[in-house]
């Protein structure tokens, strides 16, 4: 059965999800991958969502963190005080959060491009709660295309912080130990991060993709897994979910086209 990228992205990215944990999602893929996890492998999956909706039966496809689809049927109508208070408790395991630019570390970018920030070539939303979530969920998640200008060596801004610096330099900054970047999904492969040097290690590639072809689209030099494997694609029935149920209109999926 055929597929586009952001189906593969979003039923790959649901299959991180494990049953009865939770998730701070924004709207988009990853709450496409939240609501495809919670109708396949996780229905027991807690969502939030950052104007505080907590743990609503999503009837469709929110249009915004605020939209009233996401209280339908919550466990809870809470405000954005209580969700970042959730995290800052320790009990989110997961965000997905995203950015114009992400290093080896997994530090993000969504502020600016260039050097000079009263001055910048490209200025952006910045944080919104991305700094916020990245620093006290415990799992940090990117759905995105890769190429070479998004995938830097280094962020012409840290936004949001991954491993910032390496190894032992989220939990001198005072972040949580054992929280931080967990997994990165393209449209070339799966990504996770080495344990010893926090940097990115390739654990994937999507069908049909070359090692060369995704280093090609990386400005930094990538880790590659032992055990490299080639990424399950998305199966009929996560396909059926995702087009008839999650997306029917294709607001999201319809995007890779």
């Amino acid at each position: 059965m055929s597929y586009n990228s952001m189906e593969l992205m979003i039923s790959l990215a649901s299959r991180n999800l494990e049953d009865g944990s939770t998730v701070v999602v924004g709207t988009g893929a990853p709450c496409a991958a939240a609501m495809l996890a919670q109708k396949t492998s996780a229905p027991n999956l807690v969502i939030l969502f950052e104007a505080g909706g907590m743990g609503p039966m999503l009837p469709s496809m929110p249009i915004s963190v605020g939209d009233s689809r996401t209280f339908h049927k919550a466990l809870a109508a809470g405000s954005m005080p209580d969700i970042m208070e959730t995290c800052q408790r320790g009990m989110v395991d997961y965000t997905f959060l995203g950015g114009a630019q992400i290093d080896m570390y997994g530090n993000l970018n969504s502020t600016m491009i260039g050097t000079d920030h009263s001055r910048p070539k490209v200025r952006m939303p910045g944080s919104g709660g991305a700094n916020d979530l990245a620093s006290l969920c415990w799992r940090t998640m990117v759905m995105t295309v890769q190429n070479n200008k998004r995938f830097v060596e280094k962020c012409d801004f840290i936004t949001t912080p991954g491993y910032l610096t390496g190894p032992g330099a989220r939990e001198a900054a005072g972040l949580p130990p054992g929280s931080g970047p967990y997994k990165v999904i393209t449209d070339l492969c799966v990504m996770g991060y080495d344990r010893e040097t926090c940097r990115m290690k390739v654990e994937s590639i999507h069908p049909g993709v070359t090692r060369e072809q995704v280093q090609a689209n990386t400005g930094f030099e990538l880790l590659w897994a032992d055990d490299l494997k080639v990424t399950d694609p998305p199966t009929e029935e996560e396909l059926r979910i995702l087009r008839e149920e999650v997306d029917p209109y294709r607001y999201i999926i319809g995007r890779a086209e």
